[in-house]
């Protein structure tokens, strides 16, 4: 089926493709989303002093795209993993390794090994975690993931701590002639390659989004919503569930080494706090969370939307008595708090119809004086969370209730 226009219930839709019909409003929105991001360098440039970077909208890119592949266990297969840094590092270390070790240089040819590699990872982590569900699987790929941390983490031929650079360290080479090359241009991390690469990453991240909703809408993709609804029943149906979850398993992974080896590429470094940490995989998990998990393009939106507001935060410092303290994990603590308040399920989510935003938009214009109440009860709830995460705490730390 080709692209067009259609109409359905009266309502004018566009055909992206075969089974991809989106509202106006959401065509638009795409768009404008897209502009932006291909512009990115020259907004970055324009802005002068404000915080908008280049990079940390690119980190937020890339981790993005691992959480829509964690977002495939969550919203079919309801799953919980907390190892899925262990995919992002994989791809990122392969680029390194074949960089520094064995004087690869394509950049494409490192995204297929980084991609080969998170496959081999996610497919042996899948099968011994395949037998478990609920908090056991979870656990058990938090251990696979510090388990691999801890390995990269004592190897010295993977640079231990302070991990490796992704250039080849040829003698009698400058080092601007050691980086990585795509489309016959060097990455150096200058302005120029910088923009090739962040393209080049967008229509990666593109043709992703595309395979994944294919993916979803497929009859495999109806197999897993039955599997993540209810097991047993899955199963009398005749649906090979180990051998579905397993694929979803590797799916997943493979989106998480392709982020990873994005990432190498772009930053021209890899160690294991930033690509491996267990750290690394709650911000991933977080990112699917916040941007809404229910949806496709949620998880990458949550995760621009987190790496540029960490950086943002950053760079407030307040001055006390003490001297300069900075700002930025409280603050970014305290908008993602209220984001959560807000927006139940996640940023898109809530914003599309149905959603509370979406809803209280379209009640607040035909009564304006339901703000009032609206205020009032976001007070009560946030009393009460503070509460209870007060009587948490002191549970935790005394033993008391």
């Amino acid at each position: 089926m080709t692209p067009g226009i259609s109409r359905e219930d009266g309502q004018l839709k566009i055909r992206i493709m075969k089974g991809m019909e989106l509202t106006v409003r959401e065509t638009l929105g795409l768009v404008a989303g897209l502009v932006i991001l291909f512009n990115l360098p020259t907004i970055t440039t324009l802005a002068g002093d404000l915080p908008i970077r280049q990079r940390p909208i690119y980190r937020g890119i890339v981790f993005g795209l691992a959480a829509v592949g964690l977002n495939l266990l969550l919203r079919h297969s309801e799953l919980v993993s907390f190892g899925h840094a262990a995919f992002f590092g994989t791809g990122a270390y392969t680029v390194a390794v074949l960089v520094s070790d064995y004087q690869v240089k394509s950049a494409t040819v490192l995204l297929v090994a980084a991609i080969v590699a998170a496959t081999l990872m996610a497919a042996l982590i899948g099968y011994f975690t395949l037998p478990h569900t609920g908090l056991y699987f979870a656990l058990i790929t938090l251990a696979f993931g510090q388990l691999l941390f801890s390995i990269v983490k004592g190897q010295r031929a993977l640079g231990g701590t302070d991990g490796i650079s992704v250039r080849t360290g040829e003698a009698g080479v400058t080092i601007l002639e050691q980086f990585p090359t795509l489309f016959g241009i060097q990455l150096t991390g200058q302005e120029v390659p910088n923009t090739i690469l962040l393209w080049f990453t967008l229509v990666v991240v593109i043709i992703s989004m595309l395979v994944m909703y294919r993916i979803v809408k497929s009859p495999f993709g109806r197999a897993l919503d039955a599997i993540g609804q209810e097991r047993t029943r899955a199963r009398f149906l005749g649906l090979p569930v180990k051998r579905y979850v397993w694929a979803a398993f590797i799916i997943s992974g493979i989106y998480g080494g392709i982020g990873g080896g994005l990432f190498a590429l772009y930053f021209r470094s890899v160690a294991p706090g930033e690509t491996l940490q267990v750290f690394v995989s709650g911000d991933i998990l977080y990112m699917a969370i916040l941007g809404g998990f229910g949806t496709l393009t949620g998880p990458l939106i949550g995760g621009i939307v987190l790496e540029t507001l960490a950086n943002i935060a950053n760079e407030v410092v307040f001055t006390g008595p003490a001297g300069e303290t900075q700002m930025g994990r409280f603050i970014t603590g305290a908008v993602l708090l209220l984001i959560v308040f807000v927006f139940p399920k996640g940023i898109v989510g809530s914003l599309k119809p149905g959603g509370r935003v979406f809803e209280g938009a379209k009640t607040l214009k035909n009564d304006p004086t339901v703000a009032g109440p609206w205020f009032r009860q976001f007070g009560q709830v946030t009393v009460e969370a503070a509460k209870r995460s007060v009587k948490n705490v002191r549970y935790l730390l005394f033993g008391v209730k």
